[in-house]
């Protein structure tokens, strides 16, 4: 079952999917700048958050999972980041008719090849000694040198959850660290390369970010013939994080389109 939260309760629904290590409520910010003229539906993603953990990491399992929060009667404008930007993706090929447009955060519709940061933040989460944990300062202290990026560090430490006298990571850590490779692909050959998603698709990447390149442009107009794309300066992965007034102004200008 997926945890959700939701903000608004009038206008046009919108849902955001987060990214690998995110939750829903990282979106608040951003939820809270559209709610005054939007549904808005922030979900916890299969494995993450409060949502329930599985045995496997599947992008057609995690889309359609998603898609039963949704109604042909009510289509969705679907907003994802990074994993939940694929997990969008997947979706909207293969349910059209929940999807009203579809925005997708610095990932695209590819297979990336190789060792990637996340694989070294899985690890340092793991060896994390939970039980010597004291206090949260501890844990920050603890990921200092494997994570030395303190944004980042203090998005993973969201994940860090206090039960009583001990600790626990929210994140299903082992199936996302075993999959891994799953969640940097795109599963290709089980989607059908005669039926891509003809609604509008925007792009949003981050300047500095390695997920959006011009060479992925024929993926991405192969699937989603009907797409545009903008880039964020001074901005990363996590654009929506890093850039949130020129995000929502983004976002704003698509949704009204």
């Amino acid at each position: 079952m997926l945890n959700t939260a939701t903000l608004g309760e009038s206008g046009p629904l919108v849902a955001f999917c987060h990214g690998l290590f995110g939750q829903g409520k990282n979106w608040t910010t951003i939820a809270k700048a559209l709610a005054a003229d939007h549904r808005v539906l922030l979900v916890d993603m299969p494995n993450h958050g409060r949502s329930d953990w599985h045995d496997r990491v599947d992008y057609l399992d995690m889309a359609d999972e998603v898609a039963g929060l949704f109604s042909a009667d009510d289509p969705v404008s679907l907003v994802g980041h990074s994993m939940g930007g694929k997990t969008a993706m997947v979706l909207a090929l293969r349910h059209p008719e929940l999807v009203e447009r579809l925005c997708v955060v610095d990932i695209s519709p590819v297979d990336y090849h190789g060792r990637t940061e996340f694989e070294g933040f899985i690890e340092a989460m793991q060896q994390l000694d939970l039980d010597a944990l004291t206090r949260r300062s501890d844990a920050d202290e603890a990921l200092a040198d494997a994570v030395p990026n303190r944004t980042v560090r203090s998005f993973l430490l969201q994940n860090l959850r206090r039960d009583g006298d001990s600790w626990a990571w929210q994140p299903n850590l082992e199936v996302l660290g075993r999959d891994l490779a799953v969640l940097g692909g795109w599963p290709d050959d089980r989607l059908d390369p005669d039926a891509p998603y003809r609604g509008p698709v925007l792009w949003v990447a981050g300047q500095t970010s390695p997920y959006v390149k011009d060479e992925y442009g024929d993926a991405m107009d192969r699937w989603f013939p009907q797409n545009r794309r903008v880039t964020v300066k001074n901005a990363g992965h996590w654009v929506h994080s890093e850039q949130p007034e020129v995000f929502v102004e983004v976002l704003r200008r698509f949704l009204a389109g």
